[in-house]
């Protein structure tokens, strides 16, 4: 397993903010101390040919305005350039998936509520919809993104509707931020799951989820890995375990597919134990 990080990733924060640096840091830790055959990996900054192939310009520079985007979006020095390097990380998870190799980005600010034009619910840049365009201008003809976080992608959906040979697929607690993802229609398949389904209800619908990516047979997977649907997170009302996350990453590597991952939401100080348990069932061959 390769992983891809920065400790430039934990200089910002906003006291009481859920999305805080420890998030990283103490899952950085612990997956150094407890699995040292993992690799760590450096990367090369995105260029803005990437960034501008899902973000206008404009949407860049407003990022570098001193003032909030949202009530939870605050606006940070130097935010632009570390969620620059979250959808840097993202793309080198990506390339390293081509190359046959199992990568996770663990990097923070997450991406997938960003839109084309606008910052949203935490997340500045849209990582997985950037990578996605970017697989499918590279020669990669169908591309699959899945998205377990609790939170509806509602950037990452509207980003690649309507784009040939991409397909998003996702499942979340409804109703709950940001209320979107209620339906599916072309290339999105949404699959709402109620707060407070029990984990094995919940389970059997990741598992449709799963298959309906199988059945489009992709040349690749993008996955927004959202660890927020476990039964302690602070922000939902789902019930998933650690070892249901290890069973989402088993699936992965039964799959046989080309996959590449990042960090999405999960507010637990448990986060370490279940990045660390979808990352184990993952790597198993």
């Amino acid at each position: 397993m390769k992983i891809y990080s920065d400790p430039k990733c934990l200089n910002y924060h906003s006291p009481g903010h859920p999305e805080r640096p420890t998030r990283v840091e103490a899952t950085v830790a612990w997956l150094k101390e407890r699995q040292p055959e993992w690799t760590w990996e450096p990367f090369e900054v995105a260029s803005d040919l990437s960034l501008l192939r899902v973000h206008p310009r404009s949407h860049l520079d407003r990022l570098q305005e001193e003032r909030a985007f949202d009530a939870d979006t605050a606006f940070h020095d130097d935010i632009f350039e570390i969620a620059r390097l979250g959808t840097s990380s993202t793309l080198a998870t990506m390339a390293s998936a081509r190359s046959g190799e199992k990568a996770f980005s663990l990097m923070r600010p997450p991406g997938h509520h960003a839109e084309q034009a606008q910052a949203m619910g935490f997340c500045y840049l849209n990582h997985i919809a950037i990578a996605a365009l970017e697989a499918v201008d590279t020669g990669i003809e169908k591309v699959a993104v899945w998205d377990f976080d609790a939170h509806h992608g509602n950037g990452t959906e509207a980003i690649l509707e309507g784009v040939e040979g991409a397909f998003y697929v996702s499942v979340h607690q409804h109703p709950c931020y940001p209320g979107t993802g209620t339906v599916s229609r072309g290339n999105a398949m949404n699959f709402p799951v109620s707060p407070g389904t029990p984990p094995e209800v919940h389970m059997e619908v990741l598992a449709r989820s799963w298959k309906a990516i199988l059945d489009f047979e992709p040349e690749l997977v993008l996955v927004s890995a959202g660890f927020d649907a476990y039964e302690l997170d602070p922000l939902t009302d789902m019930r998933l375990r650690s070892s249901d996350f290890e069973a989402l990453g088993s699936w992965l590597a039964e799959a046989k597919i080309p996959v590449a991952a990042t960090l999405e939401g999960g507010y637990s100080d448990d986060l370490p134990l279940l990045v660390e348990a979808f990352l184990k069932g993952w790597s198993r061959s």
